[in-house]
């Protein structure tokens, strides 16, 4: 499928046909029944009619979640679009339509970015197809996880930057320091001859200040990209949204109820499916100062080796009760604390992501939390101009793109060479001949049929091989075109991964400024699931 503007081509490609998503992703979006048991609704308007029935029988303390969130951009300005949706938040008519990711630095890989964007635009179909309803933008911000080695770095144009930092424990409570503030002089230096570099760079000069923690600069940052669109940005580390989580906390303290409840849905989809570890006896951290450490279980209550702290079980109750923000779920328990607080209706998530919330609809049925309807977050490939002539040049198809380097040298190949590549005529000859050969032996031994066959099986494994070294020998004349292709191939798919999940918005935005975000808007589509390529 493709669509058109006056300055932009855009292709939609399936999923399963780029090659880069899972079996278990492309199942759960074709529908297969061997997935139906293992979530609630159906990733289309009658699955979000459904969620939207079942929620009518849901509570949310909406007045403790618009206080967490006025409280949080006490300090920032906002568009009067995003203070409407604050206050539409207000109302049992509204619902969220939720994506969720760590603070990653700089917004990390691109996909952060589709994520957000997605989750804009389905929220404004929603409104749009269900007007008795309003459904609001959320970006609700993982930053408790502590895995700085993924979160702290990024690539920008093939370089990649790292901030070195000694801080340890949650990532969003970090400080941006010196080493960090290097990284947008760094950054500078690459892009600041590009037309809107300097632009790019004065954003994340605004949005990070020495001193400051990640998560509030990261707030700041995704406000100032998005708040226009009216994105709410949650940062759920606080004790006020913890409180709405206790009861659910108690229950996996009292009895590690998630484990058992995924170990379960484990074992059915392990039957179809290579499926995610499913975390740990107990799912929850202890969170304090710049520790993030796993709680265990003991005979005598609860422990934190790590810090060397222990609770009877009444202590650690005791303990939750006063300072319920110490208590930090794990991957586990992550989506179950977003659904308890939000008025979700819908969960973006990457391909990783609706693998692993495909293991946890029995989790949520045991905390009685709503399940969301389960959505992949939309996927992009950008070429540019030249990019999109080189392929041309080359006859090839944007779904040609997708292919490894070898088979698209092989198809060349085939396609230009002057001389005969294929032997599958000489092939078929030669099954008439053996086939000829059978009927004649068998007319006089029937037990030399099997002589016979296996005869043929090494005449036709002696073609293959020779028709394989004629492809080899006429590629050598093919050179040039074949380092074309690795180039084009290591600029649209780097490290051999999509482009996406290496790349960071600042490239592009030094080159485009805000016209490529609203781009992507443009082209980004709601329920579909399609895989979208667009040329500028």
């Amino acid at each position: 499928m493709q669509s058109n503007d006056t300055e932009t081509e855009v292709n939609y490609i399936d999923y399963a046909a780029t090659g880069f998503f899972s079996k278990i992703v492309t199942d759960y979006l074709h529908g297969k029944e061997s997935l139906a048991s293992f979530f609630k609704y159906t990733p289309d308007l009658n699955g979000i009619r459904q969620a939207l029935e079942d929620r009518k029988h849901s509570f949310y303390d909406r007045s403790a979640l618009v206080a967490a969130l006025e409280k949080q951009y006490e300090t920032i300005s906002i568009s009067s679009k995003l203070k409407e949706n604050l206050q539409l938040l207000k109302s049992e008519t509204t619902f969220t339509i939720t994506t969720a990711h760590q603070p990653n630095i700089f917004t990390g890989p691109l996909y952060f970015i589709y994520k957000i964007v997605h989750a804009i635009k389905l929220a404004e179909k929603l409104s749009a197809e269900f007007p008795q309803n309003n459904f609001v933008p959320v970006y609700y911000m993982g930053s408790e996880d502590a895995d700085l080695d993924e979160l702290g770095n990024f690539t920008v144009d093939g370089k990649r930057y790292e901030w070195k930092t000694k801080q340890t424990g949650a990532v969003g409570r970090m400080k941006v320091d010196k080493a960090f503030l290097s990284l947008i002089e760094d950054l500078n230096a690459q892009i600041n001859v590009l037309p809107k570099g300097d632009e790019i760079v004065s954003i994340f000069k605004a949005a990070y200040k020495e001193g400051e923690t990640l998560q509030q600069c990261t707030l700041k940052l995704i406000n100032e990209l998005f708040g226009t669109f009216g994105l709410i940005v949650l940062i759920p580390d606080t004790a006020d949204l913890k409180k709405l989580f206790i009861p659910v906390l108690q229950k996996e303290l009292e009895e590690q109820f998630s484990h058992k409840a995924v170990e379960s849905t484990i074992k059915d989809l392990s039957q179809y499916y290579k499926v995610q570890a499913g975390g740990r006896e107990l799912n929850l951290f202890y969170l304090v100062d710049d520790k993030r450490e796993r709680i265990e279980a003991d005979n005598n209550g609860f422990a934190v080796a790590a810090i060397g702290k222990h609770w009877s079980k009444k202590e650690i109750f005791a303990e939750l009760d006063q300072h319920p923000e110490r208590f930090s779920p794990n991957v586990i328990l992550r989506g179950v604390f977003q659904e308890t607080i939000l008025p979700n209706i819908a969960f973006i998530g990457g391909g990783g992501e609706i693998a692993y919330w495909l293991e946890l609809k029995k989790v949520f049925e045991e905390a009685k939390v709503p399940y969301p309807v389960l959505v992949l977050r939309n996927s992009f490939l950008l070429l540019t101009g030249k990019q999109a002539a080189i392929l041309n040049d080359l006859k090839f198809s944007i779904n040609d793109a997708f292919k490894k380097p070898d088979q698209l040298l092989n198809d060349l190949t085939k396609r230009e060479s002057a001389n005969q590549l294929s032997l599958s005529e000489e092939i078929g000859e030669l099954n008439i001949f053996y086939q000829q050969l059978h009927e004649t032996t068998s007319a006089i031994d029937p037990t030399l049929a099997e002589h016979v066959n296996a005869l043929q099986a090494k005449a036709l494994k002696r073609i293959e091989e020779l028709e394989k070294k004629m492809l080899r020998a006429e590629k050598r004349k093919f050179d040039t075109e074949k380092q074309r292709i690795q180039k084009i191939k290591s600029n649209l798919f780097p490290n051999d991964s999509l482009q996406e999940r290496v790349e960071n918005i600042s490239g592009l935005y030094a080159r485009h400024g805000r016209d490529i975000i609203q781009k992507i808007y443009d082209h980004s589509l709601a329920l579909e699931q399609r895989f979208t390529v667009i040329t500028v």
